[in-house]
Protein backbone atom coordinates (compact mmCIF):
# COMPACT_ATOMS: atom_id res chain seq x y z
CA UNK A 1 0.00 0.00 0.00
CA UNK A 2 1.10 3.14 -0.80
CA UNK A 3 2.51 6.51 1.56
CA UNK A 4 -0.49 8.61 3.06
CA UNK A 5 -0.84 11.40 1.45
CA UNK A 6 -0.23 14.98 3.38
CA UNK A 7 -3.23 17.19 2.31
CA UNK A 8 -3.99 20.79 3.53
CA UNK A 9 -7.53 22.47 3.41
CA UNK A 10 -7.46 25.92 4.83
CA UNK A 11 -10.78 28.50 4.20
CA UNK A 12 -9.71 31.38 2.94
CA UNK A 13 -13.55 33.46 2.96
CA UNK A 14 -15.40 30.82 0.92
CA UNK A 15 -13.03 29.23 -0.86
CA UNK A 16 -10.64 26.41 0.04
CA UNK A 17 -6.81 26.70 -0.18
CA UNK A 18 -5.78 22.67 -1.06
CA UNK A 19 -2.54 21.63 -1.20
CA UNK A 20 -1.74 18.06 -1.69
CA UNK A 21 2.00 16.14 -1.85
CA UNK A 22 2.07 12.84 -3.20
CA UNK A 23 4.77 9.81 -2.05
CA UNK A 24 4.84 7.93 -5.24
CA UNK A 25 8.52 7.50 -7.10
CA UNK A 26 6.92 8.58 -10.75
CA UNK A 27 9.52 6.69 -12.32
CA UNK A 28 9.94 7.35 -15.93
CA UNK A 29 11.15 3.90 -17.55
CA UNK A 30 13.33 5.23 -19.14
CA UNK A 31 16.02 5.74 -15.95
CA UNK A 32 18.85 3.48 -15.29
CA UNK A 33 19.79 1.16 -12.43
CA UNK A 34 23.11 0.77 -11.04
CA UNK A 35 23.70 -2.40 -13.25
CA UNK A 36 22.52 -0.19 -16.14
CA UNK A 37 19.02 -2.03 -16.46
CA UNK A 38 16.01 0.02 -17.12
CA UNK A 39 13.83 0.50 -13.89
CA UNK A 40 10.30 -0.06 -14.96
CA UNK A 41 7.70 2.85 -15.59
CA UNK A 42 5.79 3.89 -12.17
CA UNK A 43 3.64 7.48 -12.42
CA UNK A 44 0.58 8.45 -11.22
CA UNK A 45 -2.09 8.29 -14.68
CA UNK A 46 -5.29 9.26 -13.05
CA UNK A 47 -5.94 12.29 -9.86
CA UNK A 48 -9.60 12.58 -8.39
CA UNK A 49 -10.16 15.21 -6.01
CA UNK A 50 -13.71 15.82 -4.50
CA UNK A 51 -15.69 18.14 -2.13
CA UNK A 52 -18.23 16.79 -0.05
CA UNK A 53 -18.52 13.81 -2.79
CA UNK A 54 -18.43 16.25 -6.02
CA UNK A 55 -15.53 16.48 -8.35
CA UNK A 56 -13.42 18.97 -8.40
CA UNK A 57 -10.68 18.18 -10.26
CA UNK A 58 -10.42 15.20 -12.66
CA UNK A 59 -6.47 15.30 -13.98
CA UNK A 60 -4.78 12.66 -16.13
CA UNK A 61 -1.01 12.83 -15.90
CA UNK A 62 1.67 10.88 -17.35
CA UNK A 63 5.31 10.04 -16.17
CA UNK A 64 6.45 13.55 -16.84
CA UNK A 65 5.51 14.36 -13.97
CA UNK A 66 8.37 14.97 -10.75
CA UNK A 67 9.14 12.32 -8.17
CA UNK A 68 6.47 13.00 -4.97
CA UNK A 69 4.45 15.29 -6.80
CA UNK A 70 2.73 18.39 -4.93
CA UNK A 71 -0.78 19.68 -6.23
CA UNK A 72 -2.14 22.92 -4.85
CA UNK A 73 -5.94 23.96 -6.08
CA UNK A 74 -8.54 26.47 -4.36
CA UNK A 75 -12.29 24.86 -4.09
CA UNK A 76 -14.89 27.50 -4.18
CA UNK A 77 -17.76 27.54 -1.94
CA UNK A 78 -16.03 25.65 0.96
CA UNK A 79 -17.52 25.78 4.32
CA UNK A 80 -15.53 24.89 7.56
CA UNK A 81 -15.74 21.14 8.22
CA UNK A 82 -16.27 19.92 4.69
CA UNK A 83 -14.41 17.05 3.26
CA UNK A 84 -12.32 16.76 0.76
CA UNK A 85 -10.96 13.67 -0.91
CA UNK A 86 -8.09 12.50 -3.13
CA UNK A 87 -7.63 9.45 -5.03
CA UNK A 88 -5.14 8.86 -7.52
CA UNK A 89 -4.31 5.65 -9.46
CA UNK A 90 -1.11 4.51 -10.87
CA UNK A 91 0.03 2.74 -14.24
CA UNK A 92 -0.16 -0.37 -12.44
CA UNK A 93 -3.24 -0.51 -11.09
CA UNK A 94 -2.06 1.01 -7.41
CA UNK A 95 -4.67 2.75 -6.04
CA UNK A 96 -5.10 5.66 -2.73
CA UNK A 97 -7.62 7.72 -1.42
CA UNK A 98 -7.55 10.22 1.45
CA UNK A 99 -9.60 12.65 2.99
CA UNK A 100 -9.62 15.59 5.53
CA UNK A 101 -11.98 18.02 6.41
CA UNK A 102 -11.69 22.14 5.75
CA UNK A 103 -10.06 23.81 8.32
CA UNK A 104 -10.80 27.36 9.68
CA UNK A 105 -8.59 29.88 8.09
CA UNK A 106 -6.81 31.90 10.87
Amino acid sequence: MAEPMKIRATLQGDVADVRILMLHPMETGTRKDSKGELVPAHFISSVIVTHNGKTVLDAQWSQAISRNPFLGLRVKGAKAGDRISVTWTDNKGDKRTDEVAVAAGS
